[in-house]
């Protein structure tokens, strides 16, 4: 479970600077495409002072670890996330931030359908 966080600033910074970013109401994505560890994915989350207190902001990172951990099976393998919550998350609910964290997935073209999947290999 360790492997799988980004706790440098060093390694936060290379997302940032190298990778893609995707935004939406309460949250921004940052993806980069890992080439060094190929079967998992790592994540970082940043949430500053503006969002809330120390309570509000743990409250804003536990939303986001558990709706990514949930759901981290439908997304494609070998990249960097770093999430960073926006002002708006702070009142929000677990449902609306996964909603969020989808959308934010789809948008990126990372998000692994299983319906499509099935489609593809029907065909070939």
């Amino acid at each position: 479970m360790k492997e799988d966080k980004i706790r440098k600033n060093s390694e936060f910074r290379i997302v940032y600077r190298k990778g893609k970013s995707f935004s939406n109401k309460l949250l921004v994505l940052y993806v980069f495409k890992n080439f060094k560890n190929k079967d998992i994915n790592r994540v970082g989350i940043s949430v500053s002072k503006k969002v809330g207190k120390s309570v509000v902001r743990s409250r804003v990172k536990r939303l986001i670890i558990e709706s990514y951990r949930l759901n981290k099976e439908s997304f494609k393998k070998s990249y960097d996330f770093v999430f960073i919550a926006r002002f708006a998350c702070n009142d929000k609910g677990y449902s609306e931030v996964e909603t969020s964290m989808n959308n934010l997935f789809r948008k990126a073209g990372l998000y692994f359908d299983e319906n499509n999947a099935n489609k593809i290999n029907k065909i070939l």
